[in-house]
């Protein structure tokens, strides 16, 4: 299926307005991770260690009715979300505190607080979840673990594959992917979570795979490079070549990560967010930040492409 025509776009030439755009979007990311690191970001109870439950009321509440009560009952720094779906005035309650010195969990602490601060209007619990700060400190490490090894893994199959250059430039595009996606989800003020790191891993992959098609098609043409000697050429028709399988591929993907985000409910819909921005970003880099890569490696080094 081609959604557009023959092109000829000067992707290469556009360059230097892309890295301008990719550096200040991938500073936003470093300087998001060092937030994320020291532990100043929204991290969910996963990482920073907490409890939370999720529960509905059998009457109307407003959230500030149930901030100042569990704050007047000894939890000021709670933090309280309404959950939009089918069951009404249903809440999930997050505090920073996974066990209690007294013998009595902080769940039960906090259902007893809630009866006590509403009497007339039963609260119902429906889950219960509590992290203790060392098991958090472990999943930090498991999950940066985890990410340093796959991009380790992708850095050795592309350069299986292609060419360590190209090892290279999709390794860099990767980070840049991660980056950005994370940087953006800091600026939403997203809770970082488990859910958001296993997106961003999923977004390696895309990415990856995103940027294979792109290589695949500029290794093709390289016979266009040696005949005529002129590898931006070369770069350029590939990727024109490939812009509408491209386009459809993401498009497909974008559309069923939407429905996620929008349908799927709120305990997916951070790694939905998440995905969403990644297909937009992996798309974006594959064109103007991984050839580019390639394109710059090539004109200032004595080994040319064969």
């Amino acid at each position: 299926m081609r959604l557009i025509g023959k092109t000829n776009i000067d992707f290469i030439g556009m360059r230097r307005y892309s890295f301008i755009f990719s550096i200040v979007m991938v500073a936003i990311g470093l300087v998001s991770l060092g937030i994320i690191v020291i532990g100043q970001a929204d991290l969910s109870i996963d990482f920073a260690g907490g409890t939370l439950i999720q529960g509905s009321f059998s009457g109307d509440l407003t959230v500030s009715e149930l901030r100042m009560a569990l704050s007047d009952k000894g939890f000021p720094d709670a933090s309280i979300q309404e959950i939009i779906g089918s069951v009404a005035n249903t809440f999930m309650i997050r505090v920073k505190t996974a066990s209690s010195g007294e013998g009595v969990s902080v769940s039960e602490q906090l259902t007893a607080a809630i009866s006590e601060a509403f009497p007339g209007n039963t609260f119902t619990l429906d889950s219960i979840h509590e992290v203790g700060p060392a098991v958090g400190g472990e999943l930090q490490s498991q999950a940066r673990n985890a990410a340093v090894i796959a991009l380790i893994c992708i850095l050795i199959y592309i350069w299986i594959r292609f060419d360590f250059r190209f090892g290279v430039a999709a390794t860099i595009t990767t980070f840049h992917d991660i980056l950005v996606v994370l940087g953006l989800m800091f600026l939403l003020q997203r809770e970082i979570s488990l859910l958001v790191v296993s997106a961003l891993l999923t977004l390696a992959g895309y990415s990856l795979s995103d940027t294979v098609v792109v290589f695949d098609r500029i290794r093709e043409n390289l016979k266009m490079f040696r005949k005529k000697g002129d590898f931006v050429a070369a770069v350029n028709g590939s990727i024109n070549e490939v812009l509408s399988r491209t386009i459809v591929t993401s498009l497909t993907t974008f559309i069923a990560v939407l429905s996620i985000l929008i349908l799927g409910g709120n305990v997916v819909r951070d790694f939905a967010l998440a995905l969403s921005f990644g297909v937009i970003i992996g798309t974006y880099s594959s064109i103007f930040v991984a050839s580019p890569i390639i394109v710059i490696w090539e004109s200032h080094s004595p080994k040319r492409f064969k």
